[in-house]
């Protein structure tokens, strides 16, 4: 079943951000190598091609997991929820479509 993880960062967060980035990404990394990523990627402010950290305020990610639980425990252990990146996370089921 596929998952959606919508992540709003908390205020003042970049720096934190910037630091937990590393292992967030090689946690995502073990998800792709597992086939199990469809897609994940910050979210902006604003339009731009080249953002640096402080043009982001969430994440979308979107995942294979086996149920509900499993991908709430999932992003609640994830770097950037730890180290308190975001101010909260919205888990939901979703049928992927096309």
């Amino acid at each position: 079943m596929h998952y959606m993880i919508y992540a709003q960062d908390a205020p003042e967060s970049s720096e934190k951000r910037r630091s937990a980035r590393p292992a967030h990404l090689k946690r995502l990394q073990i998800l792709k190598d597992q086939n199990r990523l469809i897609l994940a990627g910050p979210l902006l402010h604003e339009d731009t091609d080249q953002p640096s950290l402080s043009d982001f305020k969430g994440s979308l990610i979107i995942a294979e997991f086996e149920n509900l639980e499993e991908a709430k425990r999932w992003a609640a252990a994830d770097p950037y929820a730890t180290a308190e990146v975001y101010a909260n996370i919205t888990v939901q089921p979703l049928k992927v479509t096309l």
